[in-house]
């Protein structure tokens, strides 16, 4: 077929070649076999030479043979191609370029090179095409395979690197586009088929999911710039923007390229309408359709979210069309247009400088931001505050919104959703940061300059008044006609429009004229003249208004009438005859200068007192968001609780005083065992305290110094271990300076002058430092020892306790392990360290200080802590102090030997808590250093016999070496040692030989008599020293358990049942077998009446249940009352228990039936509110779809034996609490007749519809069926009883199923904690009572002593017993197995 005389017509597919078509249509020939590819290729080459791009005309069947065979032919075949093509169209180009340019082209020329034209970007595109199918090939096999070795896989599959090969083509059709080829075609009209065969190939590109990856962005630069030519020279813009639309829709890949490309138009090709379309198109798509085609609003939220950051001003004219989307299902399109508004607010919209259009724009932007605060879904809340966090950093919300936004994220603190707390911490803090107030936001201090402001205004505004109204009407009118005249004439040109009415119907003339005078004195001028205007016609037989012209003049004439009153006229005329009024009117007026100059400072005082007024809010709302945020510190949400960390340090840095509460209240959280947690408290209090400000290093020290005081001020001891913990981390990584340790010496040396508090507290630092570095205080013992323990009176005890505690530090507390094998840090008894302790403890025995008591508690342990044989000069510290007390009592009775000798009741007190300390401390130093050293000396000598061995004597019996193996040995020889030391507690300390048998009988006789006895800290001493001498020895304790129980129920101090109930505790942990039987008595103090017993109860109790020290019986149920405590720290107590309850396997859930009976007993439960807010919590951790199965079947069965119609309520109230699924509501029905005739009641009934609304929530459709008919089955009863059910039945002819037939329950269940077994279980109980009964006194004959009397005995000789009778005496034990296996104390 001659080349000038056939059309080549573009094809839909690679075969229409192949067929005839119309007339002169170009059809392929033949298509070569693979062998005749290279010969042929190389005879085009020879023809491209010779006739120039126009060959194309006779050889593209070898064009077309190549781009067939693709897949089989060689990659130099294929690379060769592409480069020749390459060369073809490049030179058509520059040809085209000229041939275009000159004269007109001849039909034939044209018609051969339009096919030219054609047929080279048909076989360019469809190769670069097969290039991009082989490479995509490539790449999903390399998923599969792995990520080494990708590029030269591809290398190996092409022959060359295909990707550095495609930005070269494109940048050809690039070219190719731009020359005006349009005349090629007839009538200059380019045919749709050829654009869409370019932009086509484009479009087939971008849908490679390696396009968006870094190493692809110059051909993205080449897509986008050749498609800008298409829309700008070929009108492709329709085509575009319905190829955009889907491919967002299909390609979650593409959303950022595309949004490249669409700027990219927008910007430099200045196709701006592009974006209007596109985002037309989008607006217009339904909104159920979107919550359908999640991908689709997936794709086309992210292409306007990242659209709105490259092109905001553009978007912003297209925005009104996407509103509707707000108010759309997907919430993904509405977090897109929220960004969309914010990054205009932000770039576009941003300043003071905007007109009045754009003002109202933004506004409108920012009330949907801030409208949609309040979304219903939770992740359009969280971006709405991530936009605002935004928009306060770069400064572009307006002050007047600033209290609304703040008052919005405060609100916001109370969400549900953790992301959205979470993002309301952050808005905060970045309030904070960007606060255009202070840099101090201290309520207190902005409350008095505020109200001293506010005073200064009141006077200036009065001051004004009384100016105003000294100021002659003829002067106020001069001052006022320049501008009044102006507004009037500007108001005159325009047209008058029909305003609102502005007088009432009932309003008089001499009424209109009074507003309108008023208007003129406030400078109204404008409304002034419009309330005129209407009075004019309103009163025209009215004076003044009759007889008014509307003209300018007229309208002056009447206002000046008005505003200087009826008197005017008449002053007038008084003027124009009195000279001397004329002349002295210049001499009675106020200058114009002071008078503006007075507005002025009003002005400014007035904008100055609102600042203070809005700082102040901005204040009181942060303390505000203080009080939520502290309680949200201990969130199981990592990332909630640094946010709230590092809120708390920028508002400390801010200088909110409540914000220390917050720092303090962070401190626990350094025990965290979550690492990012941890991390934030040490970073927190590394901003806050390690980098202080100061000009040099020693001033930094000092500041860091006084920081660290005021944390100690007040603190708990809790409160110190953790700031000693956090010090010991800064230590050890040498983040204190050598200054601030030369510092904290300077001052407990008194070299630096500070006061006793200071002082103390530099020793508690050093003490808490020495705890990371202990030679920090080892190599300054004699400095502390003479610093803080020397020879003064009156003794600073609070500055020897920390100087004791600082000292323990030096040492390692801890019980030595197997694996030391130095001997522990003891220093001898002759130190002159216990001097001093002992001196001390001795002197000020005598003296009534209330720090003597905690002085000696340290003393005692630290002597036993550090000191060679610390029994012995503890005995003599004992010894010291009794004998003081006895010459205290031989000097009363030689004063007056008639009356009964007395002693101070401070000395029996501070003998008797002396004594407690050290029989717990020889315990201690009994068991954990006596026992590690001969433990240690064992391993040693095992060590020094094995090497001694010879080899012979090292072959042993097979069961001696299975024993060794086993750990048998050792086992043994622990046994023995702990045996020893039980021997030694038991038999010798509380011997009759013994120092610390004598002190026996006087706690005996203190503890039982609380009448003779009645002071309270005497009550309190005898009591705790009762309890850590019970701790020494088991038959001790066992004889004296009814006088403990009975002080801890009877005692009238809550102080002694206080520490009875730490005492008990420690006892259960030591003698389990003992205290069994009185576990009830224990639980009895969780309803203690008064709060400092019932939080300690609550302690002691959580840790006796969850170290499984005792029975977790039915009186757990006593701890869930504590959850509705009035006091917020017991409630939280409670709470935390049953968390770390419910951890504990099936606990909870085997708890349950016990804990409803009790609570819903009539007789000893609690009311029905207090019952509701309880069970929520404790169902709450039901989460297992087998124990919720369980627990309907036995709540439902449990309806059948309660009496009361309040038990039918609680139960029905448990069973809608728990997360019921389909198995569940089978259970129900089930047992339907078990609560059936219950449903009469309406709160019974409300409870089981609410468990059919939340079953229809998550119901799948096949499940509906069953949901209705339980729903039928519930209204049916609750309207006509149990009878309705049979009426229904009857009704629906046999359809409904028949009711499953119940089957024993073969599946296992897990243990129960408690010893009931069975489902009798949710029989309520009776509650014990137990009745007085009259005791068997037994009289004891006594030995004959003599009679010591105290100053706090009464007359009364009758001494009051209330030990507990022998009847009352738990008889019953049960043995408690320790958690230790190889040492059990036996009772």
């Amino acid at each position: 077929m001659s080349p000038h005389n056939f059309e080549f017509h573009l094809p839909l597919s690679p075969e229409e070649l192949l067929k005839s078509g119309g007339v002169n249509q170009y059809v392929v020939q033949e298509v070569l076999p693979v062998k005749q590819l290279s010969s042929q290729l190389r005879a085009f080459q020879s023809a491209f030479r010779a006739q120039g791009p126009l060959a194309m005309l006779e050889h593209f069947d070898t064009i077309y043979s190549i781009l067939h065979h693709f897949r089989s032919i060689e990659p130099d075949l294929k690379e060769d191609t592409l480069e020749f093509l390459k060369k073809v169209v490049s030179c058509h180009s520059q040809e085209l370029s000229s041939l275009l340019d000159g004269a007109a082209l001849s039909g034939s020329d044209r018609s051969a090179h339009l096919n030219a034209l054609k047929m080279n970007c048909y076989a360019l595109t469809r190769l670069l095409e097969s290039f991009e199918n082989v490479t995509s090939r490539t790449s999903l096999i390399d998923l599969d395979v792995g990520g080494k070795g990708k590029k030269a896989r591809a290398k190996a599959a092409l022959g060359f690197d295909w990707e550095e090969e495609r930005q070269p083509v494109l940048q050809l059709l690039t070219q190719l586009l731009q020359l005006d080829i349009r005349h090629l075609w007839n009538h200059s009209v380019i045919e749709e088929e050829f654009v869409s065969l370019v932009t086509g190939c484009c479009y087939r590109l971008l849908e490679n999911p390696t396009i968006s990856l870094q190493k692809n962005r110059s051909t993205k630069e080449a897509i986008a710039h050749l498609l800008g030519v298409a829309l700008v020279r070929y009108n492709h813009m329709f085509s575009a923007t319905v190829k955009i639309i889907q491919m967002l829709q299909h390609f979650e890949h593409l959303p950022s390229v595309l949004v490249t490309a669409v700027s990219l138009w927008a910007t430099d090709y200045g196709m701006k309408s592009i974006v209007g379309e596109i985002v037309r198109e989008i607006g217009q798509k339904c909104s159920q359709e979107l919550s359908r085609d999640t991908a689709g609003a997936k794709g086309f939220a992210a292409f306007l979210t990242e659209l709105a950051e490259r092109i905001p001003a553009v978007l912003m004219s297209s925005m009104c069309i996407l509103l509707d989307h707000l108010d759309g299902e997907n919430y993904m399109m509405r977090n897109a247009v929220l960004a969309a508004m914010a990054e205009i607010v932000l770039q576009v919209l941003n300043g003071d400088q905007l007109e009045e259009s754009a003002r109202e724009t933004r506004d409108q932007f920012l009330d949907s931001l801030q409208a949609h605060v309040h979304d219903v879904n939770c992740f359009v809340r969280n971006r709405v505050l991530q936009l605002f966090t935004r928009i306060v950093q770069q400064k572009a919300l307006p002050l007047t919104r600033f209290q609304a936004v703040v008052a919005l994220a405060v609100g916001r603190l109370a969400d549900k959703s953790v992301l959205v707390c979470k993002n309301a911490i952050q808005l905060l803090a970045s309030f904070l940061a960007n606060n255009p107030f202070s840099c101090k936001l201290s309520d207190t201090d902005l409350a008095g300059p505020l109200q001293k402001e506010i005073e200064k205004l009141q006077e200036m505004r009065a001051q004004r008044r009384t100016a105003a109204a000294s100021l002659d009407p003829e002067e106020e009118w001069e001052a006022m006609l320049p501008e009044l005249k102006s507004t009037l004439q500007q108001l005159l040109q325009l047209p008058q429009e029909e305003a609102d009415q502005q007088i009432a119907d009932a309003e008089t003339a001499e009424e209109v004229k009074g507003r309108i005078r008023q208007l003129l004195a406030k400078a109204s001028y404008k409304q002034a003249i419009i309330l005129t205007r209407e009075a004019i016609s309103r009163f025209q037989e009215s004076e003044p208004f009759s007889h008014t012209e509307p003209e300018e003049n007229g309208f002056l004439n009447l206002l000046e009438i008005i505003f200087k009153g009826p008197a005017a006229s008449t002053q007038e005329s008084q003027e124009d005859t009195d000279p001397e009024l004329t002349g002295s009117k210049d001499s009675h007026s106020v200058p114009g200068p002071e008078g503006s100059q007075r507005n002025d400072e009003l002005v400014k005082q007035e904008m100055l007192v609102q600042y203070l007024q809005d700082a102040y809010s901005f204040s009181q709302k942060i303390t505000e968001a203080i009080g939520i945020i502290s309680k949200m510190m201990y969130e199981n949400t990592t990332t909630v609780v640094q946010e709230v960390i590092e809120f708390f340090v920028m508002v400390f840095q801010f200088g909110v005083p409540q914000a220390l509460f917050g720092v303090r209240h962070m401190l626990p959280l350094i025990w965290s065992k979550e690492p990012g947690v941890r991390e934030a408290v040490l970073n927190a209090y590394r901003q806050l305290y390690l980098n202080p400000k100061g000009d040099s290093a020693r001033a930094k020290a000092q500041a860091l110094i006084q920081n660290l005081s005021l944390l100690l001020v007040d603190a708990s001891v809790g409160t110190i271990q953790c700031l000693e913990e956090i010090l010991c981390e800064f230590v050890q990584k040498d983040e204190i300076k050598p200054a601030v340790i030369q510092l904290l010496w300077e001052r407990a040396t008194e070299k630096v002058p500070c006061s006793p508090l200071e002082r103390c507290s530099s020793v508690m630092l050093l003490g808490m430092m020495a705890r990371g570095k202990p030679e920090i205080v080892g190599s300054n013992l004699d400095t502390l020892v003479r610093v803080g323990l020397d020879e003064r009176f009156p003794q600073d005890y609070r500055l020897a306790q920390q100087v004791c505690l600082t000292i323990a530090n030096i040492s390692d507390r801890r019980k030595p392990s197997l694996g030391k094998r130095h001997p522990p840090f003891r220093l001898p008894q002759e130190h002159r360290l216990f001097e001093r302790l002992q001196e001390m403890v001795t002197k000020g025995f005598a003296h009534p200080d209330p720090l003597w008591v905690p002085f000696t508690e340290v003393a005692v342990t630290l002597t036993y802590q550090l000191a060679e044989g610390p029994e012995v000069i503890c005995a003599q510290m004992l010894q010291g102090c009794a004998k003081q007390a006895l010459e205290k009592l031989e000097n009363t009775t030689e004063a007056d030997p008639k009356e009964a000798p007395k002693l101070p009741t401070f000395l029996l007190m501070n003998l008797l808590a002396l004594a407690g300390d050290v029989a717990l401390q020889q315990l201690v130093h009994l068991e954990q250093a006596v026992s590690g050293e001969l433990c240690r000396r064992r391993v040693l000598q095992e060590e020094q016999e094995h090497r001694t061995k010879g080899p012979k004597e090292k072959t042993t019996s097979s069961e001696t070496t299975m024993e060794e193996e086993l750990g048998l040995v050792g086992a043994t020889a622990e046994d023995t040692e702990a045996e020893l030391i039980r021997g030694i507690c038991e038999k010798e300390l509380l011997d009759g030989s013994q120092v610390l048998a004598a002190f026996v009988p006087l706690i005996l006789k203190v503890c039982n008599n609380p009448g003779l006895y009645r002071s309270p800290e005497l009550s309190a001493a005898a009591s705790l020293a009762l309890g850590k001498f019970c701790m020494i020895s088991a038959p001790f304790c066992d004889s004296q358990l009814r006088l403990l129980f009975t002080m801890l129920e009877k005692s009238s101090l809550p102080t002694v049942r206080s520490n009875l109930m730490v005492a008990t505790g420690d006892l259960a942990i030591r003698f389990p077998n003992l205290l069994d039987p009185w576990t009830p008595h224990l639980y009895a103090r969780l309803r203690d009446p008064a709060q400092q017993v019932r939080r300690t109860a609550g302690l002691v109790m959580t840790h006796l249940i969850l170290k499984d020290m005792v029975k977790v019986k039915g009186q757990v149920s006593e701890m869930a009352v504590l959850l509705i405590d009035p006091v917020p720290q017991i409630a939280a107590l409670a709470k935390n228990f049953f968390n770390e309850l419910s951890h504990k396997g099936n606990a909870i859930y085997n708890l349950l039936p016990d804990i409803i009976s009790r609570l819903s007993d009539p007789e000893g439960g609690v009311e029905e509110e207090p019952f509701h807010t309880i069970m929520k919590q404790l169902l709450s951790y039901i989460t297992k779809d087998k124990q919720t199965e369980s627990l309907v079947e036995k709540l439902c069965q449990r309806f059948r034996t309660a009496r009361t119609e309040r038990q039918y309520r609680d139960l029905a109230y448990c069973v809608s609490q728990l997360p019921l699924t389909e198995r569940g509501l089978h259970k129900m029905l089930d047992n339907f007749e078990c609560f059936g005739d219950k449903l009469l009641d309406e709160s019974v009934f409300s409870a089981f519809l609410s468990v059919v609304g939340k079953l229809r929530r998550g119901a799948k459709p096949e499940g509906k069926a069953i949901i209705d008919e339980f729903e039928q089955k519930l209204r049916a009863c609750h309207t006509r009883g149990m009878d309705g059910i049979e009426e229904l039945e009857t009704g629906q002819g046999g359809s409904q199923r028949a009711p499953s037939a119940k089957k024993p329950s073969n599946v296992s269940r897990p243990q129960p904690l408690t010893s009931v077994d069975s489902d009798n279980d949710f029989v309520t109980p009776k509650p014990r009572r137990t009745k007085p009964r009259h005791p068997h006194t037994q009289q004891r004959k006594s030995q004959r002593k003599a009679k010591v009397v105290f100053s706090s005995d009464e007359s009364s000789e009758d001494e009051l017993s209330a030990e507990m009778t022998e009847e009352e005496t738990p008889k019953r034990t049960t043995p408690i197995l320790r958690a230790s296996g190889r040492r059990r104390h036996r009772s």
